[in-house]
């Protein structure tokens, strides 16, 4: 999953970024509510990680703003204040959890799944299938007709989002968001490389291809007719 964290010490969102991505997520942190909310808006994270006391507006406030903006983004808030009143005043903000620190590291991971599993279906599926190539994102293994593909993160990252859109164009720009945080300075023609070495795991070794580049569009996956 892409995840936002919203955390303004930078000693905790640095590790929150290295926990969640060891655990397999694309983690991008900012310190404040209104850049947050902007981030937010665009649509391209699945969770948001929140925490209560941020500079500006408030976490409670940037969850208002969320809701107000018809958002059902699912939010995880993360607070120090940890009575049921401070829990209560969060759920009805729009959180859809609230977590009191400190926190242990696998609850706030196990939180974020089950988050995961209750936004649309489409997402929410974990067993991906396109004729014969198969993903299971919670056991985090591929398989084409049987035969496992020994994928890198990168590699399964991109193929997942190629999965969820099976049959239509999938831009760089696209491919890029889901699989390398905004930190990330792209060189070259790095989404290339990695589509060439997935390709090569996916297509190389079967008869019919699956894997194929739209010129100066990007790439589908889609399955023979």
């Amino acid at each position: 999953m892409r995840i936002l964290v919203v955390e303004n010490d930078d000693r905790s969102a640095n590790y929150l970024l290295r926990g969640l991505g060891e655990s397999g997520h694309v983690a991008d942190s900012v310190p404040d509510g209104e850049t947050a909310l902007a981030l937010l808006c665009e649509g391209i994270y699945d969770i948001a990680i929140v925490d209560r006391r941020l500079p500006g507006i408030d976490g409670i406030e940037l969850v208002r703003r969320l809701r107000a903006a018809a958002s059902a983004l699912p939010v995880l808030m993360l607070s120090g204040l940890g009575s049921s009143a401070h829990r209560t005043e969060g759920l009805r903000a729009g959180c859809d959890d609230y977590l009191a620190k400190p926190y242990a590291f696998s609850e706030l991971l196990a939180r974020i799944e089950a988050l995961g599993r209750r936004t649309d279906r489409s997402r929410r599926d974990t067993l991906l299938r396109v004729a014969d190539l198969v993903l299971d994102t919670r056991a985090r293994t591929a398989s084409r007709g049987g035969v496992p593909l020994n994928l890198q993160h990168r590699e399964f990252l991109l193929l997942e989002l190629l999965m969820r859109h099976a049959g239509q164009v999938v831009s760089r720009g696209m491919l890029l968001e889901a699989a390398w945080d905004y930190a990330f300075e792209p060189r070259g023609n790095i989404i290339d490389m990695h589509m060439h070495r997935l390709r090569r795991k996916v297509d190389k070794d079967f008869p019919i291809p699956l894997l194929h580049t739209v010129p100066g569009a990007g790439y589908t996956l889609r399955a023979p007719a």
